[in-house]
Order: C-alpha cells, then structure tokens, then sequence
C-alpha cells in the first residue's frame, strides 16, 4: 500500500465520469492495490472518503470511512470502512439538509450546499458482491460527495459561492452554528 498524490481542482481527470469495472477488472491485482492505495490515502489525508479520480484513476471505485475522532470532521458520526465499486444513489424522498463541506481535491475551501437526506446506495465491494444500503445524515451526505466525484462533479458546482470559507474562517466563523444546526441529524439513526 502507498498514499497516492491527490490531485486538485482543475487537473481534468476530476471533471471526467469514470467509467465502470467488469468483474475481471474487480478481481485483478491493479484494482485491488488501487483500492488499498485510496484507503491509505483516504486514512493519511483524514478524509472521509477519496474517489479513484482523486487519485488520477478515472474508475468507479470510492471509498467511505469515518473514524471517531476524525480531526477534519470531529462532528461527522463514524462511518466503518466501505469499498464502493460501481456505485450509484437514489434518493428517497425529496427532503434536502444543507451540509457544508470541504475536498481534499479542493484544499482549504469549503462550502454549504443541499445534500438529500435520505439516500439508497448500491454498489458492489471489492470482491464484487452487491450491496444496497439507506443512509442517512452527514453519512448520506458523505456517500452522495464521494459518487459526486466518479460523475465528475465537485462540491463547487453545487455549493452556494457566498459561503465559501478557508477551513480556518469556517472555523472562526461558521462552524459553530453549522454543528448546531446538524446535531439534530446526529440524533437520527444513521445507517
């Protein structure tokens, strides 16, 4: 396993739709290094998540996982390791939440905008078998950022530019009220 260079806004490959795996393509050993490469990456960054884009690879495969004390996301409710091969979202519901967020691909910017609240996530894991989970909350948030990032689209576009902050006004400024305002999520089942 290495930690991988994550790229940044503006290098192409984060604007592209990466493309799906075969099964064969699954199993193979450049895929499965890959993945331990992005949950390297993902751990040594504190993320909580990467998409293989991030890393340059334009392949459907992102990882989710949020571990207690996370210190880029302290309010974030922990999240165990999910490998997501071929994944893809389906709302439930049309109730929204306004998350602010930030990338590793976009350093030191973050910004609020409307994530679902509810979201349906099917995906194979790395050894191909289907998964199809609800999640809700900051989590579905979290899943619905990291398949943002396989069809090409980051945080900005969504984002409402007039609340863009550095992590470091987000924190002088923002963040108290915006921990607030989503602790009623924190009381929610997660899923």
């Amino acid at each position: 396993m290495s930690v991988r260079e994550v790229v940044e806004i503006g290098e192409p490959v984060l604007r592209e739709r990466a493309r799906e795996l075969s099964p064969e393509e699954i199993a193979s050993p450049a895929i499965q290094k890959l993945i331990d490469d992005l949950i390297e990456t993902k751990r040594a960054t504190h993320g909580a998540g990467i998409a293989a884009n991030q890393v340059g690879e334009p392949v459907r495969v992102a990882i989710v996982e949020v571990e207690e004390g996370n210190p880029r996301y302290p309010y974030k409710p922990p999240v165990p390791l999910t490998v997501m091969v071929n994944p893809t979202i389906e709302p439930l519901g049309d109730e929204t939440v306004e998350i602010n967020e930030g990338c590793l691909s976009v350093p030191d910017l973050r910004g609020s905008l409307p994530r679902h609240l509810a979201v349906r996530v099917r995906f194979l894991d790395r050894e191909g078998g289907e998964h199809d989970e609800v999640k809700r909350g900051l989590t579905a948030g979290t899943f619905q950022h990291e398949v943002d990032h396989l069809d090409g689209v980051l945080f900005v576009d969504r984002a409402d530019p007039r609340t863009f902050a550095t992590w470091e006004q987000f924190d002088r400024h923002q963040r108290d009220e915006f921990v607030r305002r989503v602790a009623r999520l924190a009381e929610e089942p997660e899923s």
